[in-house]
C-alpha cells in the first residue's frame, strides 16, 4: 500500500481548509489547519521512506528525517513557529486570560498557510527525487 500517498493528500486538503478559515477571519483555526497539515506533509515523508513514528510536533517529526530529505533551516524555523498553534489555537487555559481568538491575526494565519506551503512543496520535491 502507498499510503504516503493519502497523508499527503489529506496535508493538501487540511491546507485547503486553513485557507478558507484565513478568508472567513478564523485566523486561530486557520493556523491550527495549517499546523496539522504541515504534520501530515512530513508524516508522508516518512511513511514514504519506511518510517512509523507518532507525535504530533513537526519539528520533532522533521528531526526523524534522513539527511537528504531534512528542510532548509529557514523553513524548520517556521515550523517550530507552527508547532505552538497546536495547542494554544485550541485551548483557552492556554493563554493567561482570554480565549484563543483574542491571540490570533490576519497575519499570523498567513504567516502559518505560508510555512506550511513551503513545507508541503519540500515534501513533493523530495518524493520526486525517489
Amino acid at each position: 500500500m502507498r499510503r504516503h500517498e493519502d497523508w499527503l493528500r489529506q496535508a493538501r486538503k487540511d491546507l485547503d481548509h486553513a485557507g478558507r478559515a484565513l478568508e472567513g477571519g478564523d485566523y486561530e483555526w486557520a493556523c491550527f489547519a495549517a499546523q496539522q497539515s504541515a504534520e501530515k506533509a512530513v508524516m508522508a515523508l516518512l511513511h514514504a521512506r519506511g518510517a512509523t513514528v507518532w507525535g504530533h510536533a513537526v519539528t520533532f517529526l522533521v528531526a526523524e528525517l534522513a539527511p537528504e530529505d531534512k528542510p532548509s533551516e529557514e523553513l524548520l524555523d517556521s515550523m517550530r513557529e507552527l508547532d505552538t498553534h497546536y495547542i494554544t489555537s485550541r485551548y483557552p487555559d492556554a493563554h493567561p486570560a482570554g480565549a484563543p481568538l483574542d491571540y490570533y491575526t490576519r497575519s499570523t494565519a498567513e504567516r502559518a498557510a505560508q510555512a506550511t506551503t513551503r513545507m508541503i512543496e519540500h515534501v513533493e520535491d523530495r518524493l520526486a527525487q525517489a
